[in-house]
């Protein structure tokens, strides 16, 4: 419980300072979703150092109190769950260069 208890958060987040945003948001209570790309995941799975059990210290770090799915956005399929997950979202994280969300996926949402 905390104060954002209730808010749904779509992460559309990568590396570390979209998902920083979302950790803050989850730690205050909001129900954060993060959605990675598949099928390797955030790249910050793979920084070092990595615990005994495989994970990224770092990624374990900043995605802590979230929900995640791994989806294919360039896909039919993707993008109906995607679509989905917003339609009740209160808040939508991202931080990918510009134009990543544009154009061909978000015209399809």
């Amino acid at each position: 419980m905390g104060p954002l208890s209730g808010m749904k958060v779509i992460e559309l987040a990568h590396i570390m300072s979209g998902p920083v945003c979302g950790m803050m948001l989850a730690d205050m209570g909001a129900d954060v979703v993060k959605v990675e790309k598949v099928p390797d995941g955030d790249d910050s799975r793979r920084f070092s150092p990595i615990l005994p059990s495989g994970e990224s210290a770092s990624f374990m770090i900043v995605n802590r109190n979230k929900r995640g799915i791994g989806l294919n956005l360039k896909s039919d399929g993707g993008r109906e769950v995607l679509k989905r997950l917003l339609s009740d979202a209160d808040v939508v994280t991202e931080n990918y260069r510009a134009g990543t969300h544009d154009g061909e996926v978000r015209s399809r949402l």
